[in-house]
């Protein structure tokens, strides 16, 4: 009972990390990837639709990403798309290929970058922490429902705080591997 409790929040805890890192592919770094309009909606004959389902996107070069319509119509709304969103990109369209060229990122804007990334890495940090605390719940309700010991409960709760600590340093590894990306000039 102790080791599935303990191997269910292993689990979920995995896929925290999977997460921090489909997160973290979203944070712009100085070199062009296409993760970096995953997150998009483009406006399709009045239905919000990712960009990936009505373009090609492609990484050009280093610094320029390029946007290629199916359709002729939807690159005046792929531009605007790419505007308004909080990335602070310009695209440029070149008949049927939009190119996006990504601007250096200055000293400021890496340090508030890593500012986001040490914030997503706490909430991950606090989801780790609170399947943690539904293990360490769910170790006593069987304790008060007499199938474990307290001395069982005791060394559950160890397991699963060996298995946060791992995680927890996983978060950080993570975390320090994308702010070493972020600062490189």
């Amino acid at each position: 009972m102790i080791d599935d409790i303990v191997k269910e929040a292993g689990d979920r805890m995995t896929k925290s990390i999977e997460s921090l890192h489909h997160e973290l592919k979203g944070v712009r770094t100085g070199r062009a990837n296409t993760s970096l309009l995953d997150g998009l909606t483009v406006d399709y004959y009045g239905t919000a639709t990712a960009l990936n389902q009505v373009a090609n996107v492609a990484v050009q070069d280093a610094r320029t990403l390029t946007v290629t319509p199916w359709e002729k119509t939807m690159i005046e709304p792929i531009e605007k798309a790419i505007m308004t969103s909080s990335l602070g990109l310009n695209p440029v369209s070149a008949g049927m290929t939009i190119r996006i060229p990504l601007p250096p990122l200055t000293e400021e804007r890496r340090k508030e970058m890593v500012k986001v990334v040490g914030q997503i890495a706490e909430n991950s940090k606090i989801a780790i922490r609170n399947i943690r605390r539904d293990a360490n719940n769910d170790l006593k309700s069987l304790e008060n429902d007499n199938e474990l010991t307290e001395d069982d409960v005791r060394l559950g709760e160890k397991k699963v705080q060996e298995v946060t600590d791992k995680f927890v340093k996983q978060v950080d590894d993570v975390v320090a591997e994308k702010e070493k990306e972020l600062m490189e000039i």
